[in-house]
């Protein structure tokens, strides 16, 4: 498939995963790749935090928009911006004739009281918000990263949860908006992160299930994080001491036990990934595990790379 053709098929991305998996740094990998098609992308964060755009060199991102360009200056065609419910509960009421007491109100605390009396209202508001974002085409590419997995299916439930409370106003007409987003493949689309342990698969799975078969989002490709890489010849049981005449017999032991190890973690994980494959017929696109300690714009560009090989390895569908 096309890169290009790929990050065209949907103007929304939802990026979700169990945390720790990886979610935000494959958040910030799917921008850039989509960028590099020559797509403007707009990258959104919803759980209060602002994580994503280090990643990418920029400085933490707040409500408004911040523009990400690369080490010399030059801009990359990315934007990024954090979404909160208060927030959007502020700008809703500006643009509904409310400008001059919507900060008071939210200062009051009024947005707890009608998430108590309206459960889902909270993540009502931010899908709104997104919603908003997409029909006026802020961006060709909306990249958003998700709640961790457990809040993420609730976040994708509030439009329906809310339709169910509110049966009629503004806030119905809000929930049948971002009802309609979420169910249009052409506009929506979910993707699943998950690293290959079996926890995290166990939670992906679960997740794809309640996504797809309670909410009726689209999902696309699993993004699987840290793979590591296969070694060809690694046998210790093949492995002689007189091959090494130049290391010490502590050292040679060490060696062994670091390539045991590492089989068993390898046979390990090809065993999460096949039952990954066997019990969700989705593409798997595979990211490498990068051994530094932490990531930034020189590793976010090599995931890029192998997100771009694994897009370009899947089938186009007509």
């Amino acid at each position: 498939m096309d890169p290009g053709d790929f990050f065209a098929s949907s103007r929304v991305l939802i990026v979700a995963g169990k945390g720790g998996v990886g979610k935000t740094a494959t958040a910030a990998t799917i921008a850039v790749a989509a960028a590099r098609t020559g797509r403007s992308v707009l990258l959104i964060e919803v759980s209060g935090r602002s994580a994503a755009a280090p990643l990418l060199g920029a400085e933490p991102q707040g409500y408004e928009e911040t523009e990400v360009v690369d080490d010399v200056g030059r801009p990359t065609n990315i934007r990024c911006r954090s979404l909160t419910p208060d927030q959007a509960l502020v700008e809703w009421l500006a643009d509904h004739g409310f400008k001059r007491i919507a900060r008071r109100m939210a200062r009051s605390g009024v947005l707890e009281v009608v998430a108590t009396a309206t459960p889902g209202i909270k993540d009502l508001l931010v899908l709104g918000k997104i919603r908003q974002l997409e029909t006026a085409r802020a961006a060709d590419l909306i990249v958003v990263d998700a709640p961790a997995a457990g809040h993420a299916v609730g976040f994708l439930r509030s439009p329906a949860g809310v339709l169910e409370t509110a049966r009629a106003g503004t806030i119905h007409r809000q929930a049948e908006q971002a009802l309609a987003l979420l169910s249009d493949p052409d506009r929506c689309r979910v993707m699943l992160v998950s690293i290959p342990e079996e926890t995290p698969v166990n939670e992906l799975i679960e997740t794809s299930f309640a996504v797809e078969d309670e909410v009726g989002i689209t999902l696309g490709p699993v993004v699987v994080n840290s793979v590591l890489p296969l070694i060809p010849g690694l046998d210790p049981a093949k492995t002689k001491r007189s091959h090494y005449g130049a290391i010490t017999d502590v050292e040679f032991d060490d060696m062994l036990a670091a390539a045991t190890f590492r089989l068993q973690r390898s046979a390990l994980q090809q065993q999460q990934l096949t039952r990954l494959a066997g019990q969700l017929p989705l593409p798997q696109i595979r990211l490498p595990h990068l051994f530094v300690p932490h990531l930034g714009p020189p590793q976010i560009e090599l995931l890029a790379d192998a997100l771009t090989a694994g897009i370009e390895s899947l089938v186009d569908q007509p």
